[in-house]
This record gives C-alpha cells, sequence and structure tokens, in this order.
C-alpha cells in the first residue's frame, strides 16, 4: 500500500505534538497538516485526499462527532479524546478506534494497524488483465468450435459460406469473407484476394501471383502483389524495385 495521508485534528497543541511524534516511528505514515479545529479539519479535507484521521471530539464551535455526520465520504477515523461517554457514538459512526488520553505508543499502534487492515478494505479488487482472444467461435455442422488463429492457413470466400483451411482439416460456416476480415486480426492475416485471406506466417513461398502454403496455391488479386510481399516478406517486390531503379536512371 502506499503512503498513509494522515490529518491530526485536536485543540490541544500538545497532543497535535505527541502524535505527529508516534506518527514518525511508523513507517508508512505522512502527516499532511495538523489543525485545532473541526472547521480547519474540512478545509484540509474539501482540498485533499486523508485516508486516515485523528480526530478529537471535543472541541469549540463544532465537535468531531459532529464534523463526522457532515461528512459524506469520511476517512478511516480514530477518535482521540479525554471522554470515555461517546464510545457508543464512536461505534455508530463506524470509528476504526476509540482512543482514551493519555495513550501509550503501544495502544496508538494497535489502533493504527486496525486502521492499515480498514484501509486495504476499501482498496479497489485489482481485476486480472484480460488477453485478446486468440480464437474465433465458428457454427460448423450445428456445434459452436473454436478455431484458433495459430491453426488457420487461410480461409476460402464460398458465396454465402467461408471456408476455414487447418492444419487439423476444413471447416465450413455461414458467413461472409468482408465480415470475416474485420474479425480476424489484421497483424496475422491479409486479405489477398476477393476469395482469400491468409495467415501471413503460414506462408512459405511466393512464385508469380501465387503463394504457397503447405501443399496449397493461393492466388493473389492483381495489383496487390507489392502488397503482400511487404505484408508477408517484409520486402520490397522485385518489379517495385526494378520500376524505382529505372526512374532513377
Amino acid at each position: 500500500m502506499s503512503t498513509i495521508k494522515t490529518l491530526l485534528v485536536d485543540d490541544e497543541y500538545l497532543a497535535l505534538n505527541l502524535l505527529e511524534t508516534f506518527i514518525q516511528d511508523v513507517p508508512g505514515l505522512e502527516v499532511v497538516a495538523k489543525v485545532k479545529s473541526a472547521m480547519a479539519a474540512l478545509e484540509v479535507l474539501n482540498s485533499q485526499p486523508i485516508d486516515l484521521l485523528f480526530l478529537d471530539i471535543q472541541m469549540p464551535t463544532l465537535s468531531g462527532v459532529n464534523m463526522l455526520k457532515t461528512l459524506q465520504q469520511q476517512p478511516v477515523t480514530i477518535f482521540t479524546t479525554a471522554y470515555s461517554e461517546y464510545a457508543i457514538q464512536a461505534f455508530d459512526l463506524n470509528v476504526v478506534d476509540y482512543l482514551v488520553k493519555p495513550f501509550p505508543f503501544e495502544r496508538f499502534l494497535q489502533a493504527v494497524n486496525k486502521a492499515k487492515e480498514q484501509l486495504k478494505l476499501r482498496q479497489p479488487i485489482p481485476t486480472a488483465p484480460t488477453s485478446s482472444a486468440d480464437f474465433l467461435t465458428a457454427k460448423v455442422d450445428g456445434k459452436i468450435v473454436k478455431l484458433f488463429y495459430d491453426d488457420i492457413l487461410f480461409v476460402e470466400g464460398l458465396k454465402e459460406y467461408v471456408r476455414f483451411i487447418c492444419r487439423n482439416g476444413k471447416y465450413v460456416t455461414l458467413e461472409s469473407l468482408k465480415n470475416l476480415e474485420e474479425q480476424l486480426p489484421a497483424d496475422r492475416f491479409l486479405r489477398v484476394h476477393k476469395s482469400y485471406i491468409i495467415s501471413k506466417e503460414k506462408v512459405q513461398s511466393i512464385l508469380g501471383n501465387m503463394l504457397e502454403i503447405q501443399a496449397h496455391k493461393i492466388p493473389i488479386s492483381r495489383g496487390k502483389r507489392e502488397e503482400v510481399v511487404q505484408a508477408v516478406f517484409n520486402l520490397t517486390s522485385p518489379e517495385s524495385s526494378k520500376a524505382d531503379a529505372e526512374s532513377e536512371d
């Protein structure tokens, strides 16, 4: 947990100094401000976040009890008072502990440990990072199946249907190639022809306007060869390089 920002409120100067001295001996606590009235405390609370509040009860103008009742969101609070009769009110206000003056350091530390536990409970529960899915789902022969990106070699459009050619078989489902192009991750798949989407990493070679994936030959649309060569092999196509060289001449 990060540093616990603490506000001290007591109309007695010596009481404030004692609290500050105790806090200096506890790692992880930081005194943001120490004030002598509830009204001054409200100004601090309205200007910055406070995690832990040490609050005297008997103070002029506005008591600690009444001040706490005005807060919509109260910090974890420990009452520090010379009067024990307010304990029931403290319980009703969900105060974490009630220190009756004079209290020793050991009793103060016990209250701080309770406050730390309460602050832990207030922390939002971290959610596990959601990794992007590494598969898509398709309805094949009445079943919903997972088609993992690593297994897909290429996809062929068949009018209203598409056919997935995978390492472990072929799967036909009702889908358009256009919709599928939007679903598949662009960093792994590329539409090379009006009827074909290929897995970039599965391409083994290119010959003319045909890509080779295992025993399959996939056509490349006219005018797309340079884009495909760049995307799949990270190279400029020979034709483009030749044209660039001729233009320099």
